[in-house]
């Protein structure tokens, strides 16, 4: 029987990615999601088949609404962050898989979770955001949480080993460095939203492309790794890669390291993360070490990019102190896509709603959205 898989944010770069690995591996299409691009869900409608879909903005949902209309092959329409969370619950699925971006994917993975499906994790939100809340809720329930990142894919499969794992001791997170690997403070400062845009390596929705120019995707990411693996943040090293093609390591107690290497191309973490523990022959090429000439490894420069050194900050003090790193880098983002803040401007509104409180503590959902709202208005304040 070929695996049905619902996929959470299908028009962008990981859901396109993904339904590559789909259509490859011959599986079926459960139920897709997007907000807003009607025209593309209406493309993966006629080739996939869903029985539902979601759009979550109320605009996107009346166009593929009026474009469906009539259609006795039509899926089930769903809207609106509710629709989201219910298609996420919905019986049915072997996997679903959360690529929305940012915190509005938060609400869709505690939904998948609690309904007793595994997970495939794109978003990195739900656990930078409500860490400790996915994780209780994965332990609850029993499921299984498959890490889609690529840095998180590798570290997971560099641990399969369960013996070796239990020697553990720190994470080499490698990061491409961005398109302005190198720079100083003032060298960054009259960088436009097209020269951030301009990633080496990886082919990326805007808002990730951003983050990766920050370095707060790295940031994020090591948040979400101590929520995956266990380990405090002072024991995962963020190494700058530039060639993309180490994509994470770990070192064992006797200081051996192992690492995952391939070519900088989404669609291996995506295949193992729904073929699990399996692996199957896909669509991505072979690294061909013939032509690989070059490896390099750098240091991180938190100095510079200050977002990385805010997320640091976020995770010792815990509680919503990564919630609060988050909602504010997603509102500062937008408003640096919209060319109402400049490129420095990101990391100092992140670190200064870090540096607004001690974070500490419990927490519930509610708390979670709240801090996030309070964070989104502490960038618009500060201004």
């Amino acid at each position: 029987m070929a695996k049905k898989i619902t996929l959470l944010g299908s028009t962008g770069s990981i859901g396109t990615q993904s339904l590559d690995v789909i259509r490859a591996q011959g599986y079926e299409v459960f139920g897709l999601s997007a907000h807003s691009q009607t025209d593309k869900i209406l493309q993966q409608i006629e080739e996939f088949h869903p029985k539902y879909v979601c759009m979550t903005s109320e605009a996107g949902a009346e166009k593929l609404s009026a474009a469906l209309a009539g259609r006795a092959d039509a899926p089930k329409l769903l809207t609106g962050p509710e629709g989201l969370k219910t298609l996420a619950a919905m019986d049915g699925p072997d996997v679903v898989l959360n690529s929305v971006v940012g915190i509005a994917g938060l609400g869709a993975s505690l939904a998948a979770i609690e309904s007793g499906h595994d997970l495939a994790l794109a978003n990195k939100e739900s656990l930078v955001t409500g860490g400790h809340l996915v994780t209780q809720a994965v332990a609850k329930h029993g499921v299984k949480l498959l890490p889609v990142d690529s840095e998180h894919s590798a570290i997971f499969q560099c641990l399969q080993d369960k013996e070796s794992a239990k020697s553990l001791t720190k994470i080499l997170l490698t990061a491409s460095g961005g398109p302005f690997f190198g720079m100083k403070t003032e060298e960054l400062r009259g960088k436009t939203k097209a020269d951030a845009l301009k990633h080496p390596n990886w082919n990326m929705g805007a808002k990730i492309t951003i983050d990766s120019a920050t370095l707060m995707n790295k940031g994020l990411e090591l948040i979400e790794a101590v929520w995956l693996f266990g380990l405090p943040p002072e024991k995962i090293q963020i190494v700058v890669q530039r060639q993309s093609i180490v994509h994470s390591a770990v070192q064992y107690s006797d200081n051996s390291i192992i690492a995952q290497l391939g070519v900088p191309d989404m669609r291996i973490p995506i295949q193992y993360a729904l073929t699990y523990p399996a692996r199957v022959p896909g669509v991505v090429p072979e690294l061909d070490f013939t032509t690989l000439k070059l490896l390099t490894f750098d240091v991180a420069d938190e100095e510079t990019f200050r977002c990385l050194a805010a997320c640091k900050k976020a995770i010792r003090k815990g509680g919503l102190g990564p919630c609060a790193a988050n909602g504010a880098n997603e509102e500062a983002v937008k408003l640096f896509l919209e060319d109402k803040i400049g490129f420095l401007d990101i990391g100092r509104l992140v670190e200064a709603v870090v540096d607004s409180d001690s974070f500490g503590g419990g927490y519930s959902l509610a708390d979670v959205y709240e801090c996030d709202r309070m964070a989104r208005a502490f960038v618009r304040a500060h201004l």
